[in-house]
């Protein structure tokens, strides 16, 4: 699980293309520290497996299904990606809950730029907007972000100079890729509430046999 806010701008250093797969290495000398085989590291949004560490960088092996439903297929050797390790027990949810799991991928419409922020406009897959909101959080290539304003194709962010800064947000033209995870929260409320459960007593009223099992 992950917070949405980036540790580090780090860097495609190697791609290795497999049969149905690639095989990325990645610079990233805060996020790889203490880093071992088998944990987790968000790129762009996306939720990898470390295979290897060394010197300050990590190498994940990236499936055929990641592939197509992320941007990361369009990463070469010198792209620069927002890099995340998995939040701890006990820490600051600085952002919100983010699974690392994209939903989808929009592509960056506009920019608008002014003294203090930066207004982006985003376009949205159709089977993502209900789960945009005004006000509510996206994650957009691994960064926590409240949604200005919603539309049926598109929504709109405003950046600040820290997250145009350290992140990929402040590179990215109109036209560039993005990878989008909508908040996990509302996904399972829909998923209830097409079964007729109201998830505001389903606790409530959960058999405490069932819970313990």
């Amino acid at each position: 699980m992950f917070t949405g806010i980036v540790e580090e701008l780090g860097e495609v250093t190697a791609v290795e293309q497999l049969r149905e797969a690639s095989r990325f290495r990645l610079r990233g000398p805060l996020v790889t520290e203490g880093a071992k085989h088998g944990d987790s590291i968000a790129v762009n949004g996306v939720c990898l497996t470390v295979v290897e560490t060394g010197d300050g960088e990590f190498t994940a092996d990236v499936m055929q299904e990641t592939l197509d439903r992320s941007s990361l297929g369009a990463l070469t050797q010198g792209s620069r990606v927002n890099l995340e390790r998995p939040m701890a027990l006990g820490g600051r949810l600085g952002g919100h809950l983010v699974q690392g799991h994209v939903d989808g991928t929009g592509r960056i419409v506009s920019r608008t730029p002014s003294e203090h922020w930066e207004l982006v406009e985003v376009s949205l897959p159709a089977r993502l907007a209900r789960y945009v909101v005004e006000k509510g959080s996206i994650t957009v290539d691994g960064v926590s972000l409240t949604v200005v304003k919603a539309a049926a194709d598109h929504f709109t962010i405003s950046l600040i100079p820290t997250t145009l800064d350290l992140t990929t947000l402040g590179i990215k033209k109109p036209g560039d890729p993005v990878n989008l995870e909508v908040d996990v929260l509302a996904k399972y409320v829909e998923r209830l509430l097409a079964a007729g459960v109201d998830p505001l007593t389903a606790a409530a009223t959960a058999d405490p046999k069932e819970t313990d099992r």
